[in-house]
């Protein structure tokens, strides 16, 4: 506090351009002190345009996108009242008055920037099918039962260490017709927010060994095979719950050559 009121003496004795020169030479200096986002590498992202997931012909752009050098609310900001997230939002098999259909999973992992450095504080939110491959939404009317215990929704802050835990339950394939015989692998959606960040980052972690990630074109609009497979997530001995849960690791690295691939 002492700090804002030394730097609000200071612009209250200045005037007219005297602020200007202040305000400037005060946000060079922030800016200088801040790290430089590295970019993401070609071939490592979702490409915009792939025909074979018919919905991105509509919506890709049609012109080459204008990159716009990173400003100071770029690079500290924004923020979010973290109040807002109850100790018990990460489980999702706790959240109505039974246990939900399924096989019980814990899916944990880390947060980190460009250099490995942790994400700590992030928001991280998920949503997912139940177990027989339906959403509690009203557009989803697959012929498939919903779970009256299961919402498939959760959120949590990581920790010091960018660490994050869920408890949820495996979701299942479901059809969704953008071709013939179209089904999308088990996925669990993610949602990254948090300093440093303009807007969220939003990802999908799928499940090693499924057989349908051959036939996904969303999965496979990633040119880079290396980034496509840090998509999937790897069994977890570890976290493992016995006789209740089993584990999966799920790592996101926000930025630079080794980002994960994130939807655009």
């Amino acid at each position: 506090m002492g700090v804002f009121c030394r730097r609000t003496e200071l612009c209250c004795a200045l005037r007219g351009e005297d602020v200007a020169r202040f305000a400037l030479h005060f946000g060079k200096k922030r800016m200088a002190k801040l790290p430089v986002f590295e970019k993401w590498q070609a071939g490592t992202q979702p490409e915009y345009l792939h025909p074979e997931y018919k919905s991105s012909v509509k919506r890709a752009p049609t012109r080459p996108l204008i990159v716009l050098p990173h400003t100071l609310s770029e690079r500290t900001g924004p923020v979010f009242g973290q109040q807002a997230i109850r100790q018990t939002d990460h489980d999702l098999t706790a959240q109505h008055a039974g246990a939900p259909l399924g096989e019980r999973i814990v899916v944990t992992g880390r947060v980190l920037d460009e250099g490995g450095r942790p994400a700590r504080g992030a928001l991280i939110e998920v949503w997912q099918a139940n177990a027989a491959g339906r959403y509690l939404h009203k557009l989803d009317q697959h012929n498939a039962p919903l779970d009256p215990n299961f919402s498939g929704c959760g959120r949590t802050l990581t920790d010091g260490e960018g660490r994050y835990r869920f408890l949820s339950i495996k979701p299942g394939a479901y059809p969704w017709g953008n071709h013939a015989n179209a089904w999308r692998p088990a996925h669990i959606h993610f949602s990254i927010f948090g300093d440093g960040l303009l807007s969220r980052l939003v990802t999908q972690m799928y499940f090693p060994g499924d057989p349908l990630l051959d036939y996904d074109p969303i999965y496979s609009c990633i040119s880079d095979e290396k980034a496509k497979r840090r998509l999937i997530s790897t069994f977890d001995w570890e976290n493992t719950s016995p006789e209740f849960a089993l584990g999966y690791r799920f790592d996101i690295v926000l930025r630079g050559r080794e980002a994960t691939p994130m939807e655009q």
